[in-house]
């Protein structure tokens, strides 16, 4: 993540509140921007990562700050990259080897 991150000169941080609500990679582009990705071994896993992931943004959007323009699950386990039907994105680990 990282290495893609720096690629396009954004930050790579991790993301947890007093609430115990976590992100696993936050991806700040250098204008602000940023996107929230939750990586998981299983695809068993992407519902909930993807629930979890549109409830933090949720509480950006509700709490007057910037909401992340971007949603994905990052998945060990999957075989095809896709938009789900509530817009978060689902992302093969073997995807980003290239």
């Amino acid at each position: 993540m990282l290495t893609y991150a720096s690629a396009s000169k954004a930050e790579v941080y991790h993301y947890q509140d007093y609430r115990n609500n976590e992100i696993d990679a936050v991806v700040e582009m250098p204008d602000g921007e940023w996107g929230a990705f939750e990586i998981k071994l299983g695809a068993n896993q992407i519902d909930n990562a993807a629930s979890n992931l549109l409830k933090i943004s949720r509480k950006f959007r509700e709490g007057g700050s910037i909401a992340p323009k971007v949603l994905c699950v990052i998945c060990g386990m999957s075989i095809a990259a896709y938009q789900r039907p509530d817009g978060v994105y689902v992302i093969p680990l073997t995807a980003l080897k290239d």
